[in-house]
């Protein structure tokens, strides 16, 4: 459905993205990732025609996008556009008339919307009035009222609690099997991990790692101990036989240096927390970003590959 191919974009002396490459097909979530300042945002406004790329091309289903098919795509910025001092079905209308939708349809289409992500009834209130979650939600609905083909989602989840996370899984899963094909572009790792089916990672406008996220998985190998304890781990960070660890309240990845026995490992740590769990798992979606990209607070990362 979208191919990207070579993409470059400079400014001044900044090649902000430098030879980007990936595709997008119908009925798959693709995510697209990178830490801060990576390119990720260039990318995606040459793919919405905000901005021109340098070089490179940009295709769907496999020519040009023009005028007449801007309407196939949806797009959720990270910042919000809304009018604030608007009412909610004023400005959802408004939205899917700029698409090409009639004022009927796009009443009735956002009154389904609505209904759908439970805010009903609330039509006629002002956007201002609502959560910052809220909020989010109605800035989804304008951003796929009108039925788009290829959707991009700039953080998603900013702002919602655990719960509507969850209803915003849900709805994205039933258009990944309509067929809609589903750009997915976070900080969350977990998130990305979970839904996408094929990513990007791109670091100083390179990309770094793509491909399908059980395939980019596998690639790291299947040496990393995921933990789950009670207790205080803070010493996880200094086992022998352990090259990396990410620590988190009640649990750790441990990832295993070459040749170090498991068994050795899971020791050294059973008299000290309360164990709850053990696995011995491929690296989680952050720890591989970790591994690549780096730590910024380290400062290091694998060289481009």
């Amino acid at each position: 459905m979208l191919t990207v191919q070579d993409l470059v974009k400079r400014f001044s002396s900044v090649v902000a993205v430098n030879g980007v490459t990936f595709t997008v097909n119908a009925g798959e979530i693709f995510g697209l990732l990178g830490p801060n300042g990576a390119g990720k945002t260039t990318t995606i406004r040459m793919i919405l025609h905000i901005l021109e790329p340098d070089g490179g091309s940009i295709l769907y289903n496999g020519s040009p996008f023009t005028e007449a098919t801007r309407n196939v795509l949806g797009y959720l910025p990270e910042e919000r556009g809304l009018y604030k001092k608007s009412r909610v079905m004023d400005t959802l209308v408004y939205f899917g008339e700029l698409r090409g939708l009639t004022r009927t349809a796009a009443r009735e289409r956002a009154h389904l919307w609505l209904k759908r992500l439970e805010l009903s009834g609330q039509e006629n209130r002002k956007v201002e009035e609502f959560s910052k979650g809220n909020q989010q939600k109605i800035q989804f609905i304008a951003s796929v009222l009108h039925d788009p083909s290829l959707i991009i989602l700039d953080e998603p989840f900013s702002g919602l609690d655990p719960v509507n996370q969850l209803l915003f899984k849900d709805i994205l899963l039933d258009m990944k099997q309509d067929g809609k094909a589903i750009i997915l572009s976070t900080h969350q790792m977990d998130q990305a991990e979970r839904l996408s089916d094929t990513l990007c990672l791109i670091n100083r406008g390179a990309v770094v790692l793509g491909g399908a996220v059980r395939d980019v998985k596998q690639r790291y190998g299947k040496n990393t101990l995921h933990v789950e304890f009670d207790g205080d781990g803070g010493f996880m960070e200094h086992l022998p036989g352990v090259q990396r660890t990410l620590l988190y309240e009640r649990s750790a990845e441990l990832e295993l240096e070459t040749g170090a026995m498991t068994r050795t490992v899971i020791d050294a740590i059973n008299p000290r927390v309360e164990l709850r769990k053990v696995e011995l798992l491929e690296p989680s979606l952050h720890s591989i970003f970790l591994q690549v990209v780096g730590d910024p607070a380290d400062g290091q990362g694998e060289a481009a590959q």
